[in-house]
C-alpha cells in the first residue's frame, strides 16, 4: 500500500479485543517513533509502555482504554526544550504529534488499531507511575485489535473539508493570499 492508501485507512480504534500485541509488532511502532523528527532532533519523547494488566487499571483512573491490553504513555521531557524565542512556544507537543502519528501508521500499517489520546488527567499518570517533574505525561497512545474492524477509507470523501476549504497559496505577484 502506498503512503496515501495508508493515510487514508488509518482511523481513530474505540473498541479492542483482548489479543495482545507480539514484541516484534510493538518493537516496530516505537521504531517507527524513535526516527520521527523534532524540532533540532532533541528527540523529548520518552515513552513508557504499559501491557501488564494492574499498570492498565492504573492508567484507566486517568483515562478509559477502550479495553486496549497496551498503552504508551507518551511524555516528553522538559529539561532541554527548544522554545521559540518570539513567544516562548515550546515545541515539545508538536514534536510529540509527529512521534504518535508515525506510530499510528506503523501500527495501522500492521493491522492494529489505535487512538491518540491528549484528553486525560495527567496528574493522576504522574502519580499513579511516579514520573519526575522533568517529564511531562503528553499524550496516551492506546494500540490493540480493533473488536469490530477497521472503519472504511471511503469514509474521507465525505468526513473531510476539500483542500480549497483548507489550503490557501500565497500570491507572491500580488502580494495577497487568495484561494
Amino acid at each position: 500500500m502506498d503512503f496515501l492508501e495508508l493515510a487514508q485507512s488509518r482511523c481513530t480504534t474505540r473498541g479492542f479485543t483482548d489479543k495482545k500485541i507480539p514484541k516484534a509488532d510493538l518493537d516496530r511502532i516505537l521504531s517507527a517513533g524513535r526516527l520521527a523528527p523534532t524540532a533540532c532532533n532533541r528527540q523529548p519523547q520518552r515513552i513508557i509502555v504499559v501491557q501488564r494488566p494492574e499498570n492498565l487499571l492504573r492508567v484507566q483512573k486517568a483515562y478509559q482504554a477502550f479495553g486496549s491490553q497496551c498503552v504508551l504513555i507518551i511524555c516528553q521531557d522538559k529539561k532541554d526544550p527548544l522554545v521559540r524565542p518570539y513567544d516562548g512556544k515550546c515545541s515539545g507537543d508538536l514534536d510529540i504529534g509527529i512521534v504518535c502519528d508515525h506510530m499510528m501508521l506503523a501500527a495501522r500499517e500492521l493491522n492494529i488499531g489505535s487512538v491518540m489520546v491528549g484528553l486525560f488527567d495527567p496528574k493522576i499518570i504522574r502519580n499513579e507511575f511516579s514520573i519526575p517533574e522533568t517529564i511531562e505525561p503528553t499524550a496516551l497512545l492506546i494500540l490493540g485489535y480493533p473488536a469490530t474492524g477497521f472503519l472504511s477509507p471511503g469514509r474521507h470523501k465525505t468526513e473531510r473539508k476539500p483542500l480549497e476549504d483548507t489550503v490557501m497559496y500565497e500570491s507572491y505577484s500580488e502580494g495577497k493570499s487568495s484561494k
